[in-house]
């Protein structure tokens, strides 16, 4: 047996204000022959403009994103048409905010009343964020996985070379590949911790580790860097610059061939920390032609993440990074 939906026993206009502000909901209505728009207080809140007793499409429409104000005309004047229900997502600028409203109705005409369509603003801005830092964790995981492996590989060849037999090879390749894990372990976000999670050349040391050889050309990685705390946080994001600028060495650098050297050194200046990379004795390396790809992003992002920058040199010797971080940043 079925029954009608209805409104619940009890119900008036003050419980279905109550529960539509509950939800977080903007009601609008749009006369699509006088192109008038009247929302409720939390519409007007929403798109940030002033409560005036007319408001039509283009007074909205100077506060969508530049990127999808073509898109938002079109859908709107589309809504008409379309049969059921309809959702449209964009950007509103407030000031020198960024909003995302999900804009929801009945099209086809559908509940139209004297030429006027009813709907919902969602601020969904919240969500969105989610999706974006889903998206860009997606994309981050994807660059890091396809390094491991790039990785692995260049650890079995360098270990080969400072090796003689089946059993060394196995032992040292192991070694290796668990000190990679402990470099991965501090990659991985985690959550709490203590205020301190390393000192910055310990952090340096296990993190390059896995790339050093073994046999008779131990050694080919120097750190030397003052006594530095490095917070949990900013130990993540170091963790990932360091990781990066490892895998390309090992992929094109110093790290690619058996006489290549690399060097970490760091001073302290003031409120500044600037470290040092450079490599000597590897492949003539050359300036990228082409735009950066995800792996200079990365390193771009977490060290603007540090109130730093980086800086690459691409002489002829081999390339020398620097990178600049704030010293009271690196310690949170």
């Amino acid at each position: 047996m079925c029954s009608e939906i209805s409104e619940p026993p009890g119900w008036d206009a003050r419980h279905l204000r109550l529960a539509i502000d509950a939800a977080g909901v903007a009601l609008w209505s749009w006369n699509v022959d006088t192109d008038k728009l009247t929302m409720d207080g939390r519409g007007y809140d929403l798109w940030g403009v002033a409560r005036t007793e007319f408001v039509c499409f283009e007074d909205l429409s100077a506060h969508i994103h530049p990127a999808d104000r073509d898109r938002v005309r079109a859908a709107f004047a589309a809504t008409r048409a379309i049969f059921g229900s309809y959702e449209i997502d964009f950007r509103i600028m407030v000031g020198e905010e960024v909003r995302w409203i999900s804009a929801r109705g009945q099209g086809d005409d559908a509940g139209i009343v004297q030429g006027t369509m009813f709907g919902i603003f969602l601020d969904v801005t919240g969500r969105k964020h989610a999706e974006e830092a889903n998206e860009l964790l997606a994309g981050e995981m994807s660059h890091r996985v396809k390094n491991l492996l790039a990785i692995a590989s260049g650890l079995t060849m360098i270990t080969s070379r400072s090796t003689t037999t089946a059993a060394d090879l196995a032992r040292d390749l192991t070694g290796r590949l668990a000190a990679l894990g402990r470099a991965h372990d501090l990659v991985r976000p985690t959550q709490g911790g203590g205020e301190k999670a390393a000192l910055l050349g310990d952090l340096l040391s296990v993190l390059l580790a896995p790339y050093d050889d073994m046999g008779d050309f131990q050694g080919r990685i120097r750190v030397s860097v003052p006594r530095i705390s490095v917070g949990e946080k900013s130990g993540t994001t170091l963790a990932l610059v360091v990781h990066e600028l490892a895998t390309n060495s090992l992929k094109y650098g110093a790290l690619s061939v058996p006489t290549g050297t690399l060097d970490v050194s760091c001073t302290a200046p003031g409120d500044e920390v600037v470290l040092l990379w450079t490599e000597r004795g590897g492949p003539h390396v050359e300036a990228p032609a082409a735009a950066a790809g995800f792996g200079s992003k990365l390193v771009i992002r977490s060290m603007s993440g540090l109130g730093g920058s980086n800086n690459s040199d691409w002489s002829t010797a081999g390339v020398v990074i620097t990178l600049r971080m704030n010293m009271d940043r690196l310690g949170k």
